[in-house]
C-alpha cells in the first residue's frame, strides 16, 4: 500500500475524519481551528515583530490593501509592513520582486521567512480567507490575468488562502508568465483539494518559514504527486 494512503487510513481510524475529502463546512472549521491555534501559539512572535517594526521603522507597522476574495468580493488584507512607505506613493500597483529594493532591512527577513503574512491569521478568523487556498490578488492584476485566461473566475468558488503550492514553489509573481503558472497551480488545487493536501501544504509552509527556503519552482523530489504542484503546461 502507498505510504500516503497508509497514513490517511491511520488518521481516519484515529480521528474519524475523511482526510481525502473536504466539505466547505469542514474546511471552515479546520481554518478556524488552525488560525485560532496559530494566533495563540505565535502571539509572542507577533508581538515581538510588532515592537521591532515600531522601534526601527516607526508607524505604520501594518500594511493594509484591498484584495479580491470569494465570490469576487473585495476585502482588506493585513500584513506586517515590509516595504518603505514610499513604495507605491504614486498610486501605481507594483509587483514584489526577488531582492526588491523597496524592502526594509527587517522587511527582507520577514519576507524570506513569510512572517509578514502572520496578521492574515486574523483574516482567516474573520472569514475573508482560508489557511490554504489561492493567494488573493488585486483587481488591477486580475484583469490582466483574465485577458490571458478567463478560468481565473473559477477561483472565486473558494476563499483565498494564506499559503498555497504557488506560494511555496512559484516564487514572487513578478511577471505575467508567473501569474499564469500560479493560476494553473491554483486551478489544480481547486480540483484536488482535500484535508490531507492542506495538511501537507501547511507542513511545507512551516518548514519554509523556519528555513527561509522554498521560494521558487518545485524540484521533482519536492513535488506532491497528483496535486497542485504537478501543474499543466503554460500556454501564453
Amino acid at each position: 500500500m502507498n505510504t500516503n494512503n497508509s497514513i490517511i487510513e491511520r488518521l481516519k481510524q484515529l480521528t474519524h475524519v475523511d482526510f481525502e475529502h473536504f466539505t466547505s463546512i469542514e474546511k471552515r472549521q479546520f481554518d478556524v481551528l488552525c488560525a485560532g491555534t496559530g494566533l495563540i501559539i505565535l502571539s509572542p512572535v507577533i508581538i515581538l515583530i510588532g515592537l521591532l517594526l515600531l522601534f526601527f521603522q516607526k508607524r505604520p507597522i501594518f500594511y493594509v490593501q484591498e484584495r479580491i476574495g470569494k465570490g469576487g468580493k473585495p476585502f482588506i488584507i493585513y500584513k506586517f509592513r515590509s516595504m518603505k512607505t514610499t513604495s507605491e506613493q504614486d498610486g501605481l500597483p507594483r509587483l514584489a520582486q526577488t531582492n526588491d529594493k523597496r524592502l526594509t532591512t527587517i522587511g527582507r527577513f520577514l519576507r524570506k521567512h513569510h512572517l509578514d503574512e502572520l496578521p492574515q491569521l486574523w483574516n482567516v478568523l474573520k472569514g475573508d480567507m482560508s489557511i490554504v487556498g489561492p493567494r488573493p490578488e488585486r483587481k488591477f492584476y486580475i484583469n490582466q490575468i483574465l485577458d490571458y485566461n478567463p478560468e481565473y473566475v473559477k477561483l472565486y468558488q473558494i476563499r483565498p488562502g494564506l499559503t498555497s503550492c504557488a506560494t511555496l514553489y512559484n516564487g514572487y509573481t513578478d511577471t505575467i508568465e508567473k501569474m499564469l503558472r500560479r493560476l494553473d497551480m491554483d486551478l489544480d488545487y481547486l480540483e484536488n483539494q482535500s484535508m490531507w493536501l492542506d495538511v501537507r501544504i501547511i507542513l511545507a509552509t512551516v518548514k519554509a518559514m523556519i528555513t527561509g527556503g522554498n521560494s521558487g519552482k518545485a524540484t521533482q523530489s519536492q513535488r506532491m504527486p497528483g496535486d497542485c504542484s504537478a501543474h499543466r503546461p503554460l500556454s501564453l
